[in-house]
């Protein structure tokens, strides 16, 4: 009998606990931060100087993952993973993000992690930062266009319903931004615009820095103030919670925040809270988010029989005021080389802190690798339920980690991605980079990726190249990356089909990469 069985079978048959055809299924809440870096929760790194008390009591009431990592080192991508169970540079979209007005990067017939649990009862809500592209109407369609935001001073016809949505792709409810500094500047609700954005943005500079400068002229709604998106959307989930803590099914919440991200701004009762700088001081108003969220859930009675996990999508940004950061003291990466958009571990390395009482080990850490497309894997096993044959490509449950119990299937490689498009191979403790050519991405477009490796267990910074001194290393991951790259899938036994070409052996030459053609 292993571990786990005799987990669940205390569980089951000790007094005072429930579990299985006697207690109902868990509610599970994903929090995801928006440009959260690793180092960000203070009681990970007691000497950083940001405090993050909410987020510091979940550390001590779940389960902290050190190796944990977003599957992008940006946005979109990461989001992609996260409700597909699958690397999004098996997609077209090979760099950067979902700009303005694009269509969905997530296809209709694409599994999510919603639509896995909707059948098993849940009420599915997404609420928050979409980002993942939307099919807006209009005189032309929403196209995937090479450059960035060029769509933007198009004609939309914002009365209308936005298609391939959040309610499009599993959930049942949805409200918030498409991202706050791209427009429209306006919420949304389920597929409708929630209220009409019948003026133009200005820019206000009492709102905070780092604002949305190049959209001066796009539609907004008439008083819209960015310093409320974040209570808002918080707001909108806390509500929610307490609404469904009254309900006998149970129900999957993505509270997918929009803070640390750019604009910065905190509002007017965290704004010079820190002491330090206002990219610290909207640090601390998402703790407060978070905690919100966590208190809403305790405080509806349902903390036993429900999973919270906290974590963000990518590194914390290297241009929203960091060198104030560390000239503080404070290390948003913490001993990690790099930031938000960098194939190096400061990118994509992220905090993941697991809270499910009675189930996990109050206060406890795991060592296990992590990618957050292993969520979807997680929540298909917690329900006793199997993946879809076809879909969640690199999803590999961590619910034995979670459990305490090692697990021999556990992940044991990862694949990093940069906003760039520069790929990493993880296997073990070694970290196999392909670095652009040169500085500029797009006089690298094309040309031969210069290959780099790194031992993580006695090198965590990144700082000595070691592929000269062990060429059998890198022959023998690079066949195995390119193994993992053309099986279309992650998961033993699956094989799958990427929807283009992916190539890490050079730099590539599109955003947009073209379809693969069978």
């Amino acid at each position: 009998m292993t571990l786990r069985s005799v987990f669940f079978c205390l569980l089951i048959f000790t007094p005072g606990f429930l579990f299985a055809a006697q207690q109902p299924q868990p509610n599970i809440v994903v929090i995801l931060a928006d440009d959260f870096g690793v180092g960000d929760i203070q009681a990970h790194y007691p000497d950083n100087k940001i405090r993050t008390p909410c987020l510091d009591q979940l550390v001590k009431e779940g389960m902290s993952f050190t190796d944990a990592h977003s599957g992008s080192a940006v946005c979109s991508p990461t989001r992609y993973g996260l409700l597909t169970g699958r690397y999004s540079w098996r997609t077209r979209l090979q760099e950067w993000v979902i700009a303005a007005y694009e269509p969905p990067l997530i296809f209709d017939d694409r599994p999510t992690l919603p639509a896995l649990l909707k059948p098993r009862g849940y009420q599915t809500a997404c609420i928050g930062k979409w980002h993942l592209g939307w099919n807006w109407p209009g005189p032309q369609t929403s196209q995937m266009r090479e450059q960035k935001n060029s769509q933007w001073k198009y004609e939309w016809d914002f009365t209308k319903p936005i298609k391939g949505g959040p309610v499009d792709r599993g959930f049942d409810y949805y409200f918030g931004v498409d991202l706050p500094n791209l427009p429209p500047f306006t919420f949304i609700e389920n597929d409708r615009v929630f209220v009409q954005p019948t003026a133009e943005y200005q820019l206000d500079h009492s709102e905070g820095i780092v604002l949305p400068r190049g959209f001066i002229g796009a539609p907004t709604a008439p008083d819209w103030r960015m310093q409320n998106i974040l209570p808002e959307i918080t707001r909108r989930a806390v509500s929610y919670i307490d609404q469904q803590s009254q309900k006998k099914s149970p129900f999957f919440l993505y509270f997918s925040m929009t803070s640390p991200h750019e604009p910065v701004v905190p509002s007017k009762k965290f704004q010079g809270k820190s002491g330090i700088a206002p990219i610290a001081d909207f640090v601390m108003e998402t703790d407060w988010s978070a905690g919100q969220i966590v208190q809403a859930i305790d405080r509806a009675g349902i903390k036993e029989n429900t999973v919270v996990i906290f974590t963000a999508d990518n590194g914390h940004s290297h241009y929203t005021g960091w060198n104030d950061l560390v000239e503080s003291g404070h290390q948003p990466s913490g001993p990690y080389r790099g930031h938000k958009g960098d194939i190096w571990e400061g990118g994509h390395r992220v905090p993941l802190v697991v809270r499910w009482p009675n189930h996990i080990q109050a206060g406890s850490s795991s060592q296990q690798m992590v990618c957050l497309t292993d969520i979807m894997a997680t929540c298909a096993e917690i329900l006793g339920t199997d993946l879809p044959q076809k879909g969640a490509e690199d999803s590999i449950s961590f619910l034995a980690a979670l459990l305490g119990e090692a697990n021999p299937e556990s992940r044991q490689t990862l694949v990093s991605h940069s906003n760039h498009g520069e790929f990493a191979y993880r296997d073990g403790p070694w970290k196999l980079v392909f670095k652009l050519s040169g500085r500029n991405l797009e006089l690298s477009r094309g040309k031969p990726t210069i290959v780099e490796l790194y031992n993580l267990e006695s090198d965590i910074g990144e700082e000595q190249d070691l592929a000269e001194k062990h060429p059998e290393i890198v022959s023998r991951m690079t066949t195995d990356f390119k193994q993992l790259i053309e099986r279309g899938s992650s998961r033993s036994g699956q094989k799958a089909a990427n929807d283009t070409q992916v190539r890490f052996d050079i730099t590539q030459k599109q955003r947009w990469a073209p379809v693969l053609k069978d």
